[in-house]
């Protein structure tokens, strides 16, 4: 049907995110209606309504698993991109399952949510989760119990704070060595 497989995969993705996202609403509409969640949780601030997420949720997945694709085919060498889907999968579940424990202990009001959620900070930093594959699980981890618009603004600074992190570090250790790449001398 498709000329690569690629896209294809890449569609059937943000096409059963879109379907998960009808019935997700679904659901809410007919438990009560579907909530607006206010930004850092406060009833003084804007109010964003889940129904964004039909939108968000497939754009994302779209935007987010084209990065990896296109990661994972400037691979060349035997096995390298078989190594990478696996890491990436393997990334991706870890900060579903990290969103996941924040939405549920946050629903449930336990104390441990501030740990987790800085932890989240503190985790990407050492973890490099800036890459697409993180940004795309932890915005999906915390989707059905916030919505979609504020997980992707969570999982986007997030990322975005550990790459300046990873920036500035690197800038720092360049600078340490005399702004010289390691191993390049002086003719």
């Amino acid at each position: 049907m498709f000329a690569r497989p690629d896209l294809q995969s890449r569609l059937i993705l943000t096409m059963s995110a879109f379907i998960a996202e009808v019935l997700h609403l679904g659901w809410e509409y007919s438990h009560g209606g579907v909530p607006a969640h206010h930004l850092l949780n406060n009833p003084d601030m804007p109010a964003v309504s889940n129904w964004w997420g039909l939108l968000v949720v497939p754009l994302l997945v779209w935007f987010l698993v084209g990065r990896i694709q296109r990661r994972a085919a400037t691979l060349v060498q035997m096995g390298s991109r078989e190594r990478f889907r696996t890491l990436a999968r393997a990334r991706f579940a870890v900060a579903l399952l990290w969103a996941g424990a924040l939405a549920l202990v946050f629903t449930l009001g336990h104390p441990a949510v501030n740990w987790i959620f800085f932890g989240a900070f503190a985790a990407a930093v050492c973890a490099g989760a800036w890459r697409a594959e993180y940004v795309l699980g932890f915005a999906l981890g915390m989707t059905f119990t916030f919505g979609a618009v504020l997980p992707v603004l969570v999982a986007s600074t997030i990322a975005a704070c550990a790459f300046t992190v990873h920036l500035v570090f690197g800038a720092v250790l360049r600078l340490a060595r005399g702004g010289r790449v390691r191993g390049a001398g002086l003719p």
